[in-house]
Parts: structure tokens; sequence; C-alpha cells
């Protein structure tokens, strides 16, 4: 896998580091993150949407990346089409 890194939360601390990947190959997002907390998990657990099955499977998971990182996340898609395009 080679992943192009794409940024880190400009805030962050030490031991906090949500960031964003693009793995150009199989021309997916990645996301590291901060874990929500058990409330929130919960909620999106049980939430339901036609043609979704309601729960997180074992494979997923649910992760909170702020918003002032929109910017890199954009940049992330960006890559992805130009990637797409060259392909």
């Amino acid at each position: 896998m080679s992943l192009r890194f794409i940024g880190i939360d400009p805030s962050t601390g030490d031991h906090e580091s949500p960031t964003v990947w693009v793995d150009e190959q199989k021309q997916e997002l990645v996301f590291q993150g901060w874990k929500p907390d058990p409330e929130l998990e919960a909620e999106c657990a049980s939430f339901e949407v036609s043609g979704h099955a309601v729960g997180i499977p074992d494979t997923e998971a649910v992760i909170r990346i702020p918003a002032r990182m929109i910017h890199m996340i954009r940049e992330a898609c960006d890559a992805l089409e130009r990637a797409a395009v060259v392909r």
C-alpha cells in the first residue's frame, strides 16, 4: 500500500493527530481521527437508512475529524480525482 500524506490537524498536540491520507492505488481516502464518545457511536449504530444495515460492522469504525481539516479532505478528494484521470 502506498499512502500519500495530505495533512494533519494544525491544532494537534503531542498525543492527538487526526490525519488525512490518500491511497491512490485503491482510490480511497484514509482518515485517522478521534474515537467518538459512546453516546455518539451508539447513535450512529442505531441510525436507520434504507439500504444500510443497522449497526457498525466489525470491519468499520466511526471516527471524528475536526471541521478545521475540511481543506485537507478537499485536497485529498482532488488528489484522487487527478490520479483517476491519469489511470
